[in-house]
C-alpha cells in the first residue's frame, strides 16, 4: 500500500473485546460490528473509510426498561506513515490499528439521554409506574398540609345545627 493510488476494500465482522459507550446505552462485549472498510494509499499515509454497523444496548432515560438502537457510523481517518505531530494515528509495519477510531466514532454517535420512543413519557414521580403503559394514570390531588385539618373535621359525625336550634331532640 506504499504506492499513491492503490486501493483495498475489505468486510469485517469483529466482535467488541470490551463493551464500550456511555452510563445509559453502549456496545456489549461480545456484540458484533460489521465494518465495511476502504484503504487508499496517498502520499502521506492511507486513508481509512469505514461504515460500521451495529448494535448498542442499554435502557430507557425516562422510563428505564431495556432498549436496543441501531448503530451507524461513518469514519474517515488518515494514518500517516511517519511520526507527524499533524496526524493522530500512523501506520505501524504497514498496519494501522482500527479499534481507537472505530471506539471513538461509536461512543460519539451514542445518544447520551436514549430513549425507548420519542414520545416516552416516563415514569410516575409518586407510585414509578410507567407512564406509557398506563396513559390514565392519576392520583388524587394533594391536601394542602395548611388545609389538612379541615378534612379531619368533615370525617366526625356531629349532631346536626338545625335540629338543636329548633328545639327537636
Amino acid at each position: 500500500m506504499h504506492r499513491p493510488g492503490e486501493m483495498r476494500e475489505r468486510t469485517l465482522d469483529v466482535i467488541v473485546p470490551e463493551s464500550f459507550g456511555n452510563a445509559m446505552i453502549g456496545v456489549k462485549q461480545g456484540s458484533e460490528l460489521r465494518i465495511d472498510l476502504r484503504m487508499e494509499s496517498l502520499h502521506d499515509g492511507i486513508l481509512v473509510s469505514a461504515d460500521i454497523e451495529g448494535t448498542a444496548a442499554g435502557e430507557c432515560g425516562r422510563c428505564l426498561i431495556d432498549i436496543e438502537q441501531p448503530v451507524q457510523v461513518e469514519i474517515q481517518e488518515l494514518f500517516a506513515y511517519s511520526s507527524d505531530e499533524a496526524f493522530e494515528y500512523e501506520v505501524h509495519e504497514d498496519t494501522i490499528d482500527l479499534e481507537p477510531v472505530v471506539r471513538d466514532a461509536v461512543v460519539l454517535s451514542l445518544p447520551f439521554q436514549p430513549v425507548c420512543q420519542e414520545d416516552c413519557l416516563g415514569l410516575c414521580p409518586q407510585c414509578g409506574v410507567r407512564l406509557l403503559d398506563n396513559p390514565g394514570h392519576e392520583h388524587e390531588a394533594p391536601i394542602d398540609p395548611r388545609w389538612a385539618a379541615l378534612g379531619d373535621l368533615a370525617d366526625t359525625t356531629t349532631p346536626d345545627v338545625t335540629d338543636a336550634a329548633s328545639g327537636v331532640e
